[in-house]
């Protein structure tokens, strides 16, 4: 009696061995490239909590060096989820004739124009050189309305050196100034450069355009048709990560987090944090959701700046496939 109870219990530790084991080997393999930053929260949430795994995938993160790898990468099939500012979305499929869909939102940007000690106003970039990631996309377009407002246009009245992601129009205001006298950064970036008293800002652009769709998530279209359920659950741990970093009771440990991720003293990553929260002022969306008046802003910076499109943007549905989106949704409690 005792042998064949002993034997019973071997049978069930082998069974939930085994059910362990087939769960892991599901565990479908994604990578997924992306500029380094407060945006990721939903991401490093996800993986703190263990998100990804519960939905079965094994998520390998790149940092991208600029918005061109990142482009480049996802057009190749080097990464399968591209995770950055949508503007580089709509870039690659008028430009580049990508066949690519946004597919998720995520913040508003959060930025500001920060610039060396001795600009005290726009105007005092005339005749300068101001820093981008690449010269148009994105952020960049942000920079080039701020100073179009006050008369500047690119190329005649200011310079643009495209020196890549955050980090490094960072470390192109620091190394020459000469090639970077401003830049557009965000948390915790912008936080951190204006604490040290290295540089300073000279505000955000929300004031002159308006809503604006920062962060999103994109993907190429065939990727996404071949593997549709695998896109929905990476969605859900998104969304399932991003509902816990906001989650009040939880501040103690994101902010822990992102300190520990970010590499950041627990003074950036608290200000970080809350900056994150304040979704009015570009701030993390509700479950990411997309914003279409944001992204109608997106498309007229990019119509206005580049002239594309005879300067009269398209219809925003061209760019977006939001139902594995809702299917994501859907499947949430």
């Amino acid at each position: 009696m005792q042998q064949a109870r002993r034997s019973l219990v071997l049978a069930a530790a082998l069974a939930a061995f085994a059910t362990t084991g087939a769960a892991h080997a599901q565990q479908a393999p994604l990578k997924i490239i992306l500029f380094p930053g407060l945006s990721n929260l939903a991401i490093l949430s996800a993986q703190h909590k263990g998100l990804f795994t519960k939905h079965n995938i094994a998520v390998e993160v790149v940092n991208t060096p600029n918005s061109d790898e990142l482009r480049h990468g996802l057009a190749a099939g080097r990464y399968q989820i591209a995770h950055a500012a949508v503007d580089n979305a709509v870039a690659q499929i008028e430009n580049d004739k990508v066949e690519a869909s946004i597919v998720m939102g995520g913040d508003g940007g959060l930025n500001l124009l920060i610039v060396q000690p001795e600009i005290n106003s726009l105007e005092d970039l005339k005749g300068k050189t101001v820093a981008v990631d690449a010269v148009n996309t994105a952020y960049a377009f942000l920079l080039y309305k701020m100073l179009k407002v006050k008369g500047m246009e690119r190329g005649k009245d200011y310079q643009v050196f495209p020196a890549g992601g955050t980090g490094q129009r960072l470390a192109a205001m620091r190394d020459n100034k000469q090639n970077a006298w401003a830049a557009m950064m965000n948390p915790p970036f912008s936080i951190q450069v204006i604490r040290s008293g290295q540089f300073k800002s000279l505000g955000s652009p929300a004031a002159i355009v308006g809503p604006y769709q920062a962060g999103g998530v994109w993907i190429l279209k065939s990727w996404a048709k071949a593997n549709e359920d695998l896109l929905v659950r990476y969605l859900q741990a998104n969304i399932e990560g991003i509902r816990w970093a906001i989650d009040p009771a939880n501040k103690e440990e994101v902010v822990k987090l992102l300190a520990d991720r970010l590499k950041l003293a627990p003074d950036i990553a608290d200000a970080s944090y809350k900056m994150g929260l304040d979704e009015k002022a570009g701030g993390f969306a509700k479950d990411l959701a997309f914003n279409m008046e944001g992204f109608k802003t997106v498309l007229s910076l990019r119509a206005e700046m580049e002239g594309q499109w005879g300067g009269t943007p398209p219809a925003p549905d061209k760019f977006l496939d939001m139902s594995f989106y809702q299917k994501a949704l859907a499947g949430l409690k």
